[in-house]
């Protein structure tokens, strides 16, 4: 008499881990996708609160004071700082002439500094840099730009 070995056989098993690895991949997907609609509400485009996370942390409240030009020049080297106002001309290469109410000063900004961003004479803007301070000159170099509404 034969032996019925089909309850254990190696293509049993294989058959019900497949049917388990498809049944929890359509349980997972339809999850998905009910979390997804139930938060379509109305339409639109609609943002979810921020996740919290410790790798993305840092500091959120009150940063550097805005400057003047006038400050600026009497800084130290290497002193950060935020100064507002217009920038005016372009010199050449990667300096420009900046101006606020206080005065004028040069600008070194790399051309990856700018973002994508136009800016004209009569835009204000903020740049956050450091005052660089050599014999006879001072000027910022800027570590990035900001165009704002503000004067």
């Amino acid at each position: 008499m034969k032996t019925n070995r089909t309850l254990f056989s190696r293509e049993n098993l294989k058959t019900a881990l497949a049917t388990t690895l498809c049944v929890s991949g359509l349980t997972l997907g339809s999850a998905l996708l009910v979390d997804n609609m139930a938060s379509a509400g109305n339409g639109g485009f609609t943002e979810r609160a921020p996740q919290t996370s410790m790798q993305g942390g840092g500091f959120t409240g009150p940063g550097l004071a805005v400057s003047t030009v006038a400050e600026a020049k009497t800084m130290r080297d290497d002193a950060k700082v935020v100064l507002r106002g217009q920038i005016k001309q372009h010199l050449g290469g990667d300096d420009y002439l900046f101006q606020d109410s206080t005065g004028t000063i040069r600008a070194d900004i790399d051309d990856h500094k700018w973002r994508g961003q136009s800016v004209t004479p009569e835009d204000v803007v903020e740049l956050h840099g450091e005052v660089d301070k050599d014999w006879n000159s001072v000027e910022i170099d800027v570590d990035r730009i900001v165009k704002t509404t503000t004067k």
